[in-house]
């Protein structure tokens, strides 16, 4: 072999070896002050009858791990994001972490919806940022999450309120994403008042099945999807139609 050919063979496979690690390796992302924040202000609480995961706004606001954790969402390089569970857990924190800033940002409310109004729902407005870009909830659950084929995610983005899922306290990372998400779903189909109600052979579930019913084709349909995580009869009569409370998620 030609000695310029072998010395530019050389180079070239120097260069992918050491170029090939950075490339392949997402940013590491340090969720501890929003897992902390999380961890402080998150506990189960019971009203109107449902049992949920109550957030104390008001500590959260004065909490100096909420505006890190903000920060770190608005000014993660996002296009480094590369692996599936990374990019599902930063959207899902992102899209958590923001719903409670919609609900800071209009503080004193009953709920998220009077953030917004008939003809500006909450949902598309301004929550925040994302690597430079001003996003809103709508945007990061039917144009990001909802589009990567993952049905649990309606599971673990919570709009704040009483019947959506309880809100983890823990933020969600790609090592523990698949265990998390289980969790998440199994947890809420425990909950007879908002997730999963079994009377005989009639099973009620969250309008969130009706809502979204399509995203669980990829599971075999909802029916199949449900029976994953609870015992059901051989035959049952389904109906999305438990009643959806959206009093805020608050003390």
């Amino acid at each position: 072999m030609d000695s310029f050919v072998f010395a530019r063979l050389l180079l070239l496979l120097v260069v992918v070896w050491t170029a090939t690690p950075a490339q392949a390796q997402d940013v590491a992302m340090d969720w501890s002050a929003y897992d902390g924040l999380l961890a402080a202000h998150v506990t189960p609480g019971e009203r109107n009858g449902i049992r949920h995961h109550r957030v104390d706004y008001l500590a959260v606001r004065q909490d100096p791990r909420y505006a890190q954790a903000l920060a770190l969402i608005a000014n993660f390089p996002t296009a480094q994001i590369t692996e599936r569970n990374a990019r599902l857990a930063f959207y899902i924190n992102a899209y958590n972490l923001y719903a409670i800033k919609m609900v800071i940002d209009h503080l004193p409310l009953e709920s998220i919806r009077d953030a917004g109004s008939l003809f500006s729902p909450v949902w598309g407005k301004e929550a925040g940022s994302i690597s430079g870009q001003a996003v809103t909830l709508d945007e990061i659950e039917h144009e990001i999450l909802r589009p990567m084929g993952e049905p649990r995610v309606h599971f673990a983005i919570v709009c704040a309120s009483l019947s959506c899922p309880n809100l983890r306290a823990e933020a969600f990372t790609a090592e523990k994403l698949e265990q998390q998400l289980d969790d998440q779903t199994r947890s809420f189909l425990q909950e007879s008042s908002k997730g999963l109600a079994l009377e005989g052979d009639r099973v009620r579930v969250s309008q969130i099945f009706d809502w979204f019913g399509e995203d669980f084709d990829v599971a075999g349909g909802v029916e199949t999807f449900l029976r994953r995580y609870r015992e059901l009869p051989a035959s049952i009569r389904l109906r999305a139609d438990l009643p959806y409370d959206w009093s805020l998620n608050s003390l």
